[in-house]
């Protein structure tokens, strides 16, 4: 740089980029696919948590309208008050037939049956119960619920729907209390109502029971009246059949056989008889025959014991004196003598009273074997006559059976009969009443609190949803990942937005946020290549007013603070951005004469910086960018500053900016965060990737950061459905960034 150098120092004013009315094609025409970006969204929790941090005050504003509306529903709805009675079901139980061991004749509705809970929750919700506690009630003549119509029956019929709307019905869980819900605008009315519904589904139940007890007694009345004409006419059979073959049955008519007959009972007797007799005559024969071959009976015994007692007596003294004499002694030979004639009459005796006994047993035998004869002959003649009777007895048997069981019959249902002639009036009822229904001390319908807890939930939803989906509906890149996503280029900064009008004026402060971002940008740029930053860096951008020269001018600025000497090129010939006064100096001057680098290079306040403005707006910029004078300028260029950095015209409609791009070594993607479209910037890489474009990456400005997230966006897009211009305008002066220049030594 020995050869070019400023006079003095300039002050440098920048005013901020503005918009202008652009004519961009939309977004879904003619653009074709997105090249290499990706096309869809995720969902992900990223993403949600970003919408809503960006949307937050359309969300606010969504609950403010719902609880708004929540607050404005609830002034409108009308009061309702709801009174509430509590009734039990018992299960009702009713035998039609019944009897010892009957299982099939039990009817009963069990509480747990799923069908009778339904029947008795349907019955109170059913229109005929309505009906009746309208007439009950005679609210028809009521005109809060009837209305003023003269005509009762449609009174009636209106007062009826009132009731049944207004009747909910509920089964508490594990048990069988049923709560009934009555509500109106009239707590008087809503507890009368309720308590009338309870009342009429009560009675309605007794009246029920009452005519299934009527039904089963005129039912089993019937039956009797044909059970007893059956009876009689089986006994009438009976009795002709058994006088027809006379037939005499003794005994009760439950014992079958043949004993239940005359001649049967008879021969029953014999042969009990006949087997008395039998058993007598074998206990005669048995004694006969003992005494036959037995020895002395006992009628001897007793004869002859005195005599044994005599012999004992003389033999014991024979003994005895048998220790002193002989017994040739006299007196021993005449105690001898003594003893021996006792026991000759010992055994004449025992002889004699057995032959007695042997003449009496055989003459008791002998009459009980005559006795046993005789009954035998009676038993196999009656045994004849019973073997004829069992073939006619059994149409007998059959006709009893058949009389038998119309008895039995005849007898339950009379039992019966009496028993529900009874039990008709008593008994366990279907429902009673466990608590009245009161009179609500307040109404229960608007909730304010409730409705405005639906009424924030609600809103909160739609925000939720229209947030979303304006985010969707608004595809713009707005943050880092989207740079990376959609566009596959590297991040290198994100400009956050001025607090000043003028960007120039903040970024002579060197601690300000956005000459930070800028240097963080440029220091970026260093790593891009192996050689550090490019040398020569075209700055574009797909549409006019996303900061694109303010960039420019920024990342000049930060090049030199790294100790650099750059020269910053004003290539928008179409709008030129940097106003320097010095029409005769300029960018479209160098390449339509012979004038060398130095005469249209200005040197600007910023020590290292300096600038060759865009000059005269020639007819046709895209001719002088394409020249081999161009070319020429910008290796001049490159070889004389350390960075030459180009503010180039937007791409989309313009051809500047691909030529500019296939000059220099590197391009640089300025997007305003939140007003490009994607498929724009998209549509803008292809056309700088089809010229052979070599784009390095993208800085993001007006880009707002979150603390609490790392990034965030607030920027919509405001582009028209226009056709696309590229002119000056009126406006130019206030987005044009005024230089004071001067020519270098």
């Amino acid at each position: 740089m020995a050869s070019i150098g400023p006079t003095a120092p300039t002050n440098l004013t920048v005013g901020r980029e503005q918009s202008r009315d652009l004519a961009l094609p939309s977004a879904g025409a003619g653009y074709g696919s997105y090249g290499s970006a990706k096309g869809g969204r995720e969902l992900s929790l990223a993403l949600i948590w970003r919408v809503l941090v960006e949307w937050r005050w359309l969300i606010l504003a969504a609950i403010g309208v719902g609880v708004a509306g929540a607050v404005l529903v609830t002034l409108l709805t009308p009061l309702k008050y709801r009174s509430t009675a509590t009734i039990e079901l018992t299960p009702p139980e009713v035998e039609v037939i019944s009897g010892e061991g009957s299982k099939g004749g039990r009817q009963t509705s069990a509480m747990r049956d799923t069908n009778f809970i339904g029947t008795q929750l349907g019955l109170l919700n059913s229109r005929a119960l309505a009906e009746r506690v309208a007439q009950d009630l005679n609210l028809a003549s009521d005109p809060t619920i009837a209305g003023k119509s003269g005509d009762r029956t449609a009174n009636t019929k209106v007062a009826a729907n009132a009731v049944q709307n207004g009747t909910k019905v509920k089964l508490r869980p594990q048990s069988q209390l049923v709560d009934i819900n009555f509500v109106a605008r009239d707590p008087q009315l809503a507890a009368r109502v309720v308590n009338g519904i309870t009342d009429a589904y009560v009675s309605t139940n007794l009246e029920r029971r009452y005519a299934s007890s009527s039904y089963a007694r005129d039912f089993l009345q019937r039956q009797i009246v044909n059970t007893r004409r059956d009876l009689e006419k089986s006994e009438r059979e009976l009795t002709a059949y058994a006088q027809k073959q006379g037939l005499i049955t003794t005994g009760s008519t439950e014992t079958g056989g043949d004993t239940n007959s005359l001649t049967g009972s008879t021969l029953v007797a014999l042969n009990g008889a006949l087997a008395t007799t039998q058993a007598k005559r074998i206990a005669a024969e048995q004694r006969y025959r003992e005494a036959v071959l037995g020895g002395a009976t006992t009628e001897g015994s007793e004869n002859a014991a005195p005599l044994r007692g005599q012999i004992a007596a003389l033999d014991a003294e024979y003994q005895q004196k048998l220790q002193t004499f002989r017994p040739d002694y006299p007196d021993m030979v005449a105690l001898r003598a003594r003893i021996d004639a006792l026991k000759s009459s010992v055994i004449s005796e025992t002889r004699t009273a057995k032959s007695d006994r042997v003449g009496t047993l055989r003459q008791e035998y002998q009459a009980a074997q005559g006795e046993e004869n005789r009954l035998r002959a009676q038993v196999a003649g009656l045994s004849s006559s019973v073997l004829d009777q069992r073939g006619r007895r059994i149409q007998y048997t059959i006709l009893q059976r058949d009389v038998d069981t119309n008895r039995s019959l005849y007898d339950a249902l009379l039992q019966r009969y009496k028993e529900i002639g009874v039990a008709s009036g008593i008994g366990t009822a279907v429902a009673s009443v466990v608590d009245r229904g009161q009179v609500p001390g307040g109404a229960f319908s608007p909730n304010l609190y409730l409705n405005l807890i639906i009424g924030a939930a609600l809103g909160l939803v739609a925000g939720i949803l229209a947030a979303i989906a304006l985010e969707f509906i608004n595809d713009t890149i707005k943050t880092p990942d989207d740079v990376r996503d959609k566009m596959q280029l590297p991040f290198l900064g994100g400009i956050p937005n001025a607090k000043q009008a003028k960007p120039i004026e903040e970024l002579k402060d060197t601690l300000s946020p956005v000459t930070e971002a800028y240097l963080s940008t440029a220091t970026a740029l260093q790593f891009v290549a192996e050689g550090g930053a490019p040398k020569t860096l075209l700055m574009t951008s797909t549409r006019p007013a996303e900061g694109k020269s303010t960039s420019a001018w920024a990342l000049a600025q930060s090049f030199t603070r790294l100790g650099k000497t750059v020269l910053l090129i004003d290539a928008d010939m179409r709008r030129p951005a940097f106003v320097t006064g010095k029409d005769e100096v300029g960018l479209s001057h160098i390449l339509t004469n012979a004038s060398s680098l130095s005469e249209h290079v200005l040197r600007t306040e910023v020590e290292g910086l300096w600038i060759m403005p865009a000059g005269t707006v020639p007819p046709s910029p895209p001719e002088l960018i394409a020249s081999a004078r161009f070319a020429s300028l910008l290796a001049d260029a490159a070889a004389t500053f350390d960075h030459v950095v180009i503010d180039g015209p937007p791409i989309l409609g313009l051809a500047d900016s691909p030529l500019l791009s296939t000059m220099v070594q590197a391009t640089l993607m300025v997007v305003g965060s939140g007003r490009t479209r994607t498929r724009a910037v998209v549509e803008a890489q292809n056309r700088l990737r089809t010229a052979g474009a070599h784009v390095i990456g993208a800085i993001l400005t007006r880009y707002q950061a979150q603390a609490s997230y790392g990034y965030g966006y607030g920027y919509g897009y405001g582009q028209k459905n226009t056709e696309y211009r590229y002119v000056a305008d009126s406006n130019d002066k206030k987005r044009r960034i005024m230089l004071n220049t001067s020519h270098e030594e």
